[in-house]
C-alpha cells in the first residue's frame, strides 16, 4: 500500500530522514518508535506530501505521491485521516458538528450526516458527548473525537502521529485500543510515538528510527 524507497530529507542544519525503505501492508498496524527528533513526523509529512524528499520515492499504491498535482493530490488525502497530538479540533462546534464539518468537506448529505455521526461517535464511545464542545471535554475525549472525524469518511489508511503524546496511561490505554478496533475492521493504521509501553500494548509491526535511519524492524513490539 505504501513503499518509501531510499527517501531522505535534508534540512540546512540537519538530516530529518537518511535512507529510509520500507513497504506497508494494505490492513497492517504499523507503529514507529523513535525518541523527539528522530524523523517521525518528517516521515508522516512525506505520506501526505506536506514535505518533498530531497532524494527517493514515496508511493502510495503505484502513485508517487509527490508527482501528483492540486486535484489528485486531494483526492488522495481524502484516502487518508490523521490524527494529531493536539486534536485540531473545532473550538467553537460540538463534537457533532466537528463530525459533520469533516463528512460536508466531502459533499456527503444532510441524510448521511444525521445517519453516520452517531455511529461513529458510538464507536469511539462518546454517544454521550454529542452535543458537547471540545473545551467541555477531557482530553482523552477530545483525542477520541479527533479519531472519530479522522475515519467518518472511511479512508484507507489512519496516520495517528503521536496521539497519545499529551494523555495519562488510562487514556492512553483506551485510545490505542480505539485503533486497534479500527483495525480489525479492515483499515491501515500507522502509529508514531517514542512511548514504548504503547507500542508494547499494540503488540504489532513496529520500526524503530534512530537520527532519521530506520535501525530495526520488528513483526511484533514486545
Amino acid at each position: 500500500m505504501i513503499y518509501f524507497n531510499n527517501v531522505s530529507k535534508n534540512y540546512k542544519d540537519a538530516v530529518a530522514l537518511d535512507g529510509v525503505t520500507f513497504t506497508v501492508e494494505p490492513g497492517e498496524f504499523l507503529s514507529i518508535v523513535g525518541h523527539s527528533g528522530a524523523g517521525k513526523t518528517t516521515l508522516v509529512k512525506m505520506i501526505l506530501a506536506d514535505e518533498f524528499p530531497s532524494g527517493g520515492t514515496v508511493f502510495f499504491e503505484s502513485i508517487n505521491v509527490h508527482r501528483l498535482k492540486n486535484k489528485e493530490l486531494t483526492d488522495l488525502r481524502r484516502r487518508i485521516g490523521v490524527v494529531f497530538q493536539d486534536y485540531k479540533l473545532l473550538p467553537n462546534k460540538t463534537a457533532f458538528e466537528n463530525i459533520a464539518f469533516a463528512m460536508e468537506a466531502v459533499g456527503k448529505t444532510e441524510e448521511e450526516i444525521m445517519s453516520d455521526v452517531p455511529h461513529v461517535l458510538e464507536l469511539v464511545d462518546l454517544s454521550e458527548k454529542l452535543h458537547h464542545f471540545p473545551h467541555q471535554m477531557s482530553g482523552g475525549e477530545q483525542q477520541r473525537l479527533a479519531i472519530a472525524r479522522a475515519i467518518i469518511n472511511q479512508p484507507e489508511l489512519i496516520i495517528a502521529d503521536e496521539p497519545t503524546g499529551s494523555l495519562d496511561p488510562v487514556n492512553t490505554y483506551e485510545i490505542v485500543q480505539i485503533l486497534k478496533k479500527i483495525n480489525d475492521l479492515g483499515t491501515t493504521v500507522i502509529l508514531t510515538t517514542h512511548n514504548r509501553g504503547v507500542i508494547e500494548s499494540v503488540d504489532k509491526r513496529v520500526i524503530t528510527l534512530e537520527n532519521g535511519k530506520v535501525v530495526r524492524d520488528t513483526k511484533h513490539g514486545k
